[in-house]
């Protein structure tokens, strides 16, 4: 028996380092008490109240916008929200194996990129020298500005949140008979596969959420870098191409604004860095929708990831099939 709890303490280190807490039975059995309870409900009760008071405060007594109150509470929101996730919930561990799988394999990233690019470029850039565009996001205020931005990163997390369980589902579905010890392979289930007969039953509830949120964050960071990359595109194209009279002709202002703060360190107006960044937001979402409708996309990404997932599915069905308290193991 201890050769098989050697090999559960090694396979629950294993699922830790690659973002999947809930595979281990007392964290999934934790965050599912927690989840399960009304001690849930009285936490999110409280952050949402804790929320809505710093925007009243904020909105009313301070600034005296209600704009400004909206962003304050809303950013209070999901800073209390995801320490909550990230502490008790775990989180924290996915999002960390998701970026350092996603900054390990970024050339794969490209030809995925480049399928997306060339009609995304002409989409954003045809509206980046649109006067309309320039009116509206240039002469919004800036906590309006990352509020448009979190409203489409929601958009955004919806839309995978809607796909991603069904890959999750197809790849479950994949992994049976000799392919549980084919995906073992290189894990520290790798010999225990081959004396068991491990054959995966479907996985609990909280793992199959890990799964989808270990790809819902591997996606998101994805999208996150592409983002950046068009920002600084329309920050350099914007320098290059649109004097400005042009803005201001577009704007209908009297003068471009200096970055606050920024403005004598870094040669970008305010305008420039407004229209960037909401046109870059933009394109993450457009970027994401084009991931979850197109089939080629959609097959080269998941071709990615599928191994990864399969060998969490297979490396599940070892551990549980593992013998605990004297049980004696299926040869």
């Amino acid at each position: 028996m201890t050769a098989h709890a050697d090999t559960a303490t090694a396979i629950e280190a294993w699922f830790d380092d690659h973002g999947l807490p809930y595979f281990v039975g007392d964290h999934a059995d934790r965050v599912e008490g927690w989840v399960s309870s009304k001690r849930i409900v009285a936490v999110i009760l409280l952050i949402i109240a804790v929320s809505v008071a710093s925007g009243v405060v904020v909105g009313t007594l301070l600034a005296n916008h209600g704009s400004v109150g909206t962003f304050v509470g809303v950013v209070v929101f999901l800073a209390l929200l995801g320490g909550f996730a990230g502490r008790l919930l775990r989180m924290g561990t996915m999002l960390r194996w998701a970026a350092r799988r996603t900054f390990g394999s970024l050339g794969l990233m490209l030809p995925l990129l480049t399928r997306a690019l060339p009609l995304l470029l002409l989409a954003v850039t045809f509206l980046f020298i649109n006067a309309e565009v320039w009116q509206v996001a240039a002469l919004m205020s800036r906590h309006v500005l990352w509020l448009a931005v979190l409203f489409f990163a929601a958009i955004a997390a919806v839309f995978l949140l809607a796909r991603l369980p069904e890959e999750v589902r197809e790849v479950e579905a994949d992994v049976v008979g000799d392919r549980v010890a084919a995906c073992c392979v290189g894990t520290p289930a790798e010999d225990a596969a081959r004396r068991l007969t491990a054959e995966p039953a479907h996985l609990p509830r909280f793992a199959r959420a890990n799964l989808v949120l270990v790809l819902l964050f591997n996606q998101a960071i994805q999208v996150l870098l592409l983002s950046l990359g068009l920002f600084a595109f329309f920050v350099v194209f914007g320098s290059l191409t649109i004097p400005d009279d042009t803005v201001t002709a577009w704007t209908g202002q009297k003068a471009v604004t200096d970055l606050p703060s920024l403005g004598e360190y870094v040669p970008i107006t305010n305008e420039l860095f407004q229209v960037s960044v909401f046109l870059a937001a933009f394109a993450g979402l457009y970027f994401t929708v084009y991931a979850v409708t197109d089939e080629t996309y959609r097959s080269q990404f998941f071709a990615g990831l599928s191994h990864e997932l399969e060998q969490a599915v297979a490396v599940n069905a070892v551990y549980v099939s593992l013998p605990r308290d004297g049980v004696p193991a299926e040869e």
